[in-house]
């Protein structure tokens, strides 16, 4: 869905949200091999509009659609644009589509706002602490979370911080969380969009970036990406 998401804002930068969703149908009707609860579920109430397809999905888990998936596939939104207003605007919305939990949509803007940061030149840990302070995540950090690494998009956003600002190389981050169990797949894969900013692609181990699935496409659309950011920062 990262790609997805990536694609729309391609299609259609200044209206990015129509064509993420015809992706995410697109994505789905290819029959993938693993969806998430949250995302099925508003799949199977979309009706042509997907606000209402997430808040009807969000009635239908009883109150529960603040996971991470949304969180997961958010990143593309801060590679394309510079303006920071369109940056939560776009992070916000294209979590809404499936996910009705504010829950949800927070942490995209909190992490697609740290993730600007590094590309515009920050070191990590004071872009992770100046956009952290005075939400409910101010408190986490060099101390391992009490909160089980599972799929709750809070719990996820802890633990993220936790091996970031924790951790000292690319390895170190993505290892630690992956191996930690429950849904630690997804969360060395956020934190891992993180760090990997910080050190960039060339200094990402060898043996990680060889076993790439779609390498080549991930190129093209990482140009496309730097293309946008150079017409975008023209017009600005």
């Amino acid at each position: 869905m990262t790609i997805c998401v990536l694609k729309g804002i391609i299609a259609n930068p200044q209206n990015s949200i129509e064509e993420i969703g015809k992706e995410f149908l697109r994505w789905w009707e290819s029959d993938p091999k693993d969806i998430g609860i949250t995302v099925q579920t508003a799949f199977n109430c979309y009706q042509g509009d997907w606000f209402q397809a997430a808040e009807k999905a969000h009635d239908e888990l009883d109150g529960k659609s603040a996971g991470n998936g949304t969180l997961m596939r958010c990143l593309p939104v801060a590679l394309a644009y510079l303006d920071p207003q369109k940056i939560d605007g776009i992070s916000a919305l294209q979590s809404k589509m499936t996910h009705y939990d504010d829950l949800a949509s927070e942490a995209c803007v909190i992490y697609n706002r740290i993730a600007s940061r590094l590309i515009n030149g920050e070191a990590l840990e004071p872009a992770i602490q100046v956009e952290i302070n005075h939400t409910r995540y101010a408190s986490s950090g060099m101390q391992q979370p009490e909160c089980l690494p599972d799929g709750y998009d809070v719990h996820t956003m802890e633990w993220v911080f936790y091996w970031l600002l924790s951790s000292h190389s690319f390895e170190e981050v993505v290892t630690g969380a992956a191996n930690m169990g429950n849904d630690s797949d997804t969360i060395a894969a956020i934190a891992g969009g993180l760090k990997g900013i910080e050190i960039g692609f060339r200094q990402i181990p060898y043996r990680f970036t060889d076993k790439l699935l779609l390498k080549d496409d991930l190129h093209a659309y990482a140009k496309l990406l730097c293309e946008m950011r150079d017409q975008d920062s023209r017009v600005m």
